[in-house]
């Protein structure tokens, strides 16, 4: 009588059917004006030579074969993320329209379980940042393995080091039970806090940054959408029984015309008794803001960082700068962010970046589609 498989053997079964979405589907209005509707966050240079879409395929294909990665983006960025990817169209989920992750998360899972009905898959979003690619990997496969085993979602947990407030927070809930040594259950989940609620988590323990980053079996997750989102579900059902075929653009448009406009975590993640998370300490940021990639490039009170171009700083201190072309001189100045797009620059309060989304509609009602 054979043996039970060891654990390399179940680390290669588990590898085969693996399966790496990477949601690029964002706007990244908070980082105007460099990210555009033609040129989104993911395809910006920001750090270290590479795009950020390009860094999370690095890490996307040490999870598994560049076969098994999947990209879903709206219909605007889709020739130009093949051109990037190198991904044949077929592993391309074009979204006719947006309806936030939910939707997207949907897609890319009922799609994957048409070709491969016990896939596991871990999804990214193509616009983050993490130093540690092998750290990353450890953690998304030890992930993928309890989400395997358990049929439960297991979520990355980023232990906080600061009282983040563009960050909603995981409440860590017990144990997952010895079979699952470092896992928990979710005890809640919570919204973006106000500064004095992120400084008592902080302080008190016991709460993770959610980082937007999770592993499921693709059945399980279209399961807890059935029981949890039953408008969703009935968006996705457009879209079955289609066999291991592609959606037909015609299902596709049907099915997004139906489906509410929701995050995951709202839709499902916070609604479901099958949720884990897996606290991490590697470093990782949604690089969301400018003030979070000032912090990612050292800027503080003493330093500065110029991301490209040339600047001259005189008496200046804790600013971030990105030029285009042209000298840019800051003098007496602290704690700005200057970008120089060609077209429109931004002078703004990096503690305040998180709020650009307003300039951008205000943009919009000045009729300057161009800028957008």
């Amino acid at each position: 009588m054979a043996g039970r498989a060891g654990p390399a053997a179940r680390g290669r079964r588990l590898r085969e059917r693996l399966h790496v979405v990477v949601l690029a589907g964002g706007a990244g209005e908070r980082f105007w004006p460099r990210s555009r509707r033609a040129r989104p966050k993911p395809f910006l240079e920001v750090v270290d030579g590479k795009t950020l879409l390009e860094a999370t395929l690095v890490r996307a294909r040490a999870l598994t074969d560049a076969s098994r990665i999947w990209i879903v983006c709206g219909a605007e960025h889709a020739g130009a993320l093949r051109r990037h990817t190198g991904l044949p169209a077929s592993r391309l989920l074009v979204e006719p329209r947006r309806r936030n992750t939910a939707m997207a998360t949907g897609l890319a899972a009922a799609r994957i379980a048409s070709v491969d009905p016990e896939a596991v898959l871990v999804t990214l979003a193509a616009d983050h940042r993490v130093p540690s690619a092998s750290a990353f990997a450890k953690a998304c496969l030890r992930a993928a393995r309890a989400a395997d085993r358990a049929g439960v979602l297991v979520t990355l947990g980023i232990r906080p080091t600061r009282p983040e407030t563009g960050y909603g927070y995981i409440r860590v809930g017990p144990a997952a039970g010895p079979a699952f040594p470092g896992l928990h259950r979710v005890g809640r989940f919570v919204e973006k806090p106000e500064a004095r609620t992120a400084r008592r988590f902080l302080k008190q323990g016991g709460f993770l940054w959610n980082a937007g980053i999770f592993a499921s079996k693709a059945k399980t997750l279209l399961e807890e959408i059935a029981g949890l989102a039953p408008e969703l579900d009935a968006a996705l059902a457009r879209l079955r029984p289609r066999g291991a075929r592609a959606f037909s653009a015609a299902a596709l448009r049907a099915a997004y015309a139906a489906a509410p406009s929701l995050p995951i975590d709202v839709a499902v993640l916070e609604r479901s008794r099958k949720v884990w998370t897996l606290p991490v300490s590697f470093r990782w940021s949604d690089v969301g803001t400018w003030a979070s990639l000032a912090e990612e490039l050292g800027v503080d009170a003493r330093h500065n960082a110029v991301v490209a171009g040339e600047a001259i700083l005189e008496q200046s201190s804790g600013n971030l700068v990105w030029g285009a072309g042209r000298p840019l001189v800051l003098f007496g100045v602290e704690g700005l962010a200057v970008v120089d797009a060609g077209d429109a620059v931004l002078v703004a309060q990096l503690a305040r970046s998180a709020d650009l989304r307003s300039v951008v509609a205000a943009l919009a009602l000045r009729g300057h589609r161009e800028l957008l």
